[in-house]
């Protein structure tokens, strides 16, 4: 349940990092509010999963989850470059996180 947990945890982390850009600064009322409740999912998750995982382990793939899925949200919703050096930077983060993964089994 612990992987299940830091999963869900990194894609709150993923909505939260979209509407705190959508915020423009918390300068907009629901895009903060939506910000502030993820954040406390996130969190929330996080310190469950933490419980049983490594804080190593758990901490860099729920930042890797995060910083993956803020970029693929970046690209498709945002219209941000998929240049080769940012995929490829993209990669490295993805096998730190698969890597982290089998060190755990």
């Amino acid at each position: 349940m612990a992987w299940l947990y830091l999963v869900l945890a990194g894609i709150f982390e993923i909505v939260w990092a979209f509407s705190m850009k959508q915020s423009d600064g918390f300068s907009k009322l629901t895009p903060t509010l939506v910000t502030i409740a993820f954040m406390i999912v996130s969190f929330g998750l996080l310190s469950v999963a933490m419980r049983t995982l490594p804080l190593g382990t758990a901490y860099a793939i729920w930042t890797g989850i995060g910083a993956l899925g803020a970029f693929g949200v970046g690209i498709l919703v945002l219209g941000e470059p998929a240049t080769a050096l940012r995929v490829g930077s993209a990669a490295l983060i993805l096998a730190g996180i698969v890597g982290l993964k089998l060190s755990t089994l």
